[in-house]
């Protein structure tokens, strides 16, 4: 037998799991651009979803989500599930729960309690919200936020039920509506929901025109998980304010 040393692992051993819609085409892409060369070790299961954006086919995916978490290794520093309007529809806690059934005391989050800390964090309380939604998903959205203290003075949304569609809009076509948006009277800051939904590349550039920061679903589930997680300092890990001013746990 050749002889051989141990380490921590790739990523030093920290490792996050990210639970990925099976329609998704979007989140893997950008949160690898953003955890490339750092020293994590971002890990995806695929969870079974129908490709229509429903309250009902979202609402299929809990029955799957204690066997989806399994899929990945124990020794996790955090897990995300990464879907907005299903955490929303099936509630924060309940997924927390299912996921922990798989892997107890891991700390768990979603898009929607992600971005609800990170708004917090910036101090936001009034936002403009852009979706690909349909009116059944985008309203239960607004009211969750209510709950959080956070006000929706703003919304509109690509109106499409269809996965597929949603990770073919273009970037350009979302900062346009994060423009017009983000002008309106009273917003503090704009929140692009949907995993599904690219952001990345204009993050930056729409935080410039407007003056004000610019949150998607992806880039509030990664940076809490960072937090959850422990890394003591992701500064400027990811595009926009929230990873510059809150890049630090």
């Amino acid at each position: 037998m050749i002889p051989f040393e141990l380490d921590d692992g790739a990523g030093q051993g920290r490792r996050l799991g990210v639970i990925v819609l099976s329609t998704d085409t979007s989140l893997e892409h950008e949160a690898g651009g953003t955890m490339a060369g750092r020293p994590v070790n971002l890990l995806h299961a695929r969870i079974p979803a129908n490709a229509h954006v429903t309250p009902d086919d979202l609402s299929t995916m809990e029955a799957q989500m204690t066997a989806t978490a399994a899929r990945f290794p124990q020794g996790l520093a955090a897990l995300g599930y990464g879907c907005t309007s299903g955490a929303t529809v099936i509630g924060s806690d309940r997924v927390a729960n299912l996921v922990n059934a798989a892997h107890p005391a891991v700390p768990v989050t979603d898009p929607a309690r992600a971005a609800a800390a990170a708004l917090h964090h910036l101090g936001v309380q009034r936002i403009a919200l852009v979706s690909p939604y349909v009116p059944s998903v985008t309203g239960p959205l607004v009211a969750l936020f209510a709950q959080n203290g956070i006000e929706v003075l703003a919304e509109a949304s690509f109106g499409q039920s269809e996965d597929w569609t949603v990770g073919r809009i273009t970037e350009a076509s979302t900062a346009a509506a994060m423009l017009d948006l983000g002008r309106r009277p009273g917003v503090q800051a704009v929140f692009s929901s949907c995993t599904n939904l690219r952001s990345f590349g204009i993050i930056d550039t729409v935080e410039a025109e407007l003056g004000l920061p610019v949150i998607s679903s992806n880039l509030a589930l990664l940076w809490h998980m960072l937090r959850l997680s422990g890394v003591a300092d992701y500064h400027c890990w990811g595009p926009g304010r929230l990873f510059q001013i809150g890049g630090t746990a």
